[in-house]
């Protein structure tokens, strides 16, 4: 072991922990308030439904810190324990060159998709199950699953094939060529999720004429919003949790509601909703986001050129010779470890984002109506009104219900 790897270990014990720490204290804070419903809620949500919310938030909350631990003790393993080098010595069978790199980078995707298919399985069919949100069966999940893989192997290997050859031919400024096609990859995602991707997996039925439908595109005429589309997404096959969102990019933008959202709230209380997503349009939170998103990836590969061919990296993660994949890999894992810290500050931003949307959707709809809907979303979703403030301000990406709530009405007042 060297510098580095004492320094990783102590960044891995102190991201590790501090999460550990966070949702410990979640837990405790949900738990303690589980049997009054906050001022302001009573009236609309029942006893029973507060601690329905409580007790799925804190099991959900103790199956994550699990999670936290098998994922330290496998980045562990990986690093520290020869994972990774043995990976290496098997794929040394392959051809060499790229074939032989993907091999690599496919070998430890497959690994950490094992690890974490048990997670999967017990939060589909276990968690949600007990609370009465899954609509999956068996059968559905492994179809889910064979489409990511093969979605992985149609899009992803040739991103990954490329990114390996232009580190092995473009010389000291690779990591620029490789950010630009990364950019041009996830632009490329942008436009292909909603008419290709996505359709995969669920169902779109454009939405019937209707009052609900006249009163949406009032909406958008108001607000100056052009769409691709309105349409109903059949989200109830999977899970009885109810949303709404857009998808896509330029002309090719949708608006898509969950079945279960159209069942839940009414015509007005839908409206509002969207309103809250326009608002984030309108003050280019998405573009934003992408470019916040974007530059933290040139800062990934800025710091992956510095690192790729540094001895002290490698050997200091237990790899005694690492090719541009291993690199790749390498920096993946351990990045995480380094940056958890920062994980607030992009919080702090969504959520302001948050506030900037609700305040949009008021001036355009009824904030009485956001209030009605996200009240109900709150409640058939179970998600607390009591988070530790600790933790939600570490993490969470949108404000706790009740300040949330409390803006808004102050808005409709």
């Amino acid at each position: 072991m060297n510098a580095f790897s004492w320094l990783f270990a102590l960044f891995l014990a102190l991201s590790t922990g501090l999460a550990l720490w966070l949702a410990r204290r979640h837990a405790a804070h949900v738990r303690a308030h589980r049997d009054r419903v906050p001022e302001g809620f009573a009236s609309v949500i029942t006893p029973d439904a507060h601690r329905r919310a409580a007790d799925y938030t804190v099991e959900r909350t103790r199956f994550g810190m699990l999670e936290t631990l098998v994922d330290a003790a496998v980045l562990l393993a990986l690093t520290f324990g020869g994972g990774l080098q043995m990976l290496a010595e098997l794929t040394r069978a392959l051809p060499q060159g790229l074939w032989r790199e993907l091999g690599l980078v496919a070998a430890v995707v497959v690994l950490l998709g094992i690890v974490g298919l048990p997670f999967s399985w017990h939060r589909v069919f276990g968690v949600e199950q007990r609370y009465g949100f899954n609509r999956m069966t068996p059968a559905l999940f492994v179809t889910d699953l064979i489409k990511g893989v093969a979605l992985a192997a149609v899009l992803g290997a040739p991103f990954v094939m490329a990114i390996l050859w232009f580190i092995e031919s473009t010389g000291t400024f690779w990591w620029l060529y490789a950010w630009l096609a990364y950019c041009a990859f996830q632009l490329l995602l942008l436009f292909l999720a909603p008419t290709f991707i996505m359709p995969l997996f669920n169902k779109f039925t454009p939405l019937e004429e209707s009052d609900l439908k006249r009163g949406i595109e009032a909406l958008l005429s108001r607000c100056g919003f052009a769409s691709g589309g309105l349409f109903v997404m059949d989200g109830s096959k999977r899970s009885r949790h109810s949303n709404a969102f857009f998808s896509g990019f330029g002309s090719a933008k949708r608006i898509v509601l969950f079945d279960t959202l159209i069942q839940k709230l009414g015509p007005e209380e839908i409206e509002a909703v969207l309103a809250h997503e326009l608002g984030h349009f309108r003050h280019r939170h998405i573009v934003k986001r992408i470019v916040v998103a974007l530059a933290v990836a040139l800062f990934f590969f800025a710091i992956l050129g510095t690192l790729l061919r540094e001895p002290w990296f490698h050997q200091g993660l237990g790899v005694s010779d690492a090719g541009p994949a291993m690199g790749l890999v390498l920096l993946t894992l351990v990045m995480p470890s380094f940056t958890f810290v920062l994980t607030p500050l992009m919080s702090i931003a969504s959520r302001r984002h948050e506030y900037e949307a609700d305040a949009y959707a008021a001036s355009h709809t009824s904030a009485g109506a956001l209030v009605g809907a996200l009240t109900k979303i709150y409640n058939d979703n179970a998600a607390t009104l009591t988070p530790d403030p600790l933790h939600s301000a570490f993490y969470d990406s949108h404000p706790p219900a009740g300040l949330r709530i409390g803006r808004l009405r102050g808005h409709a007042a």
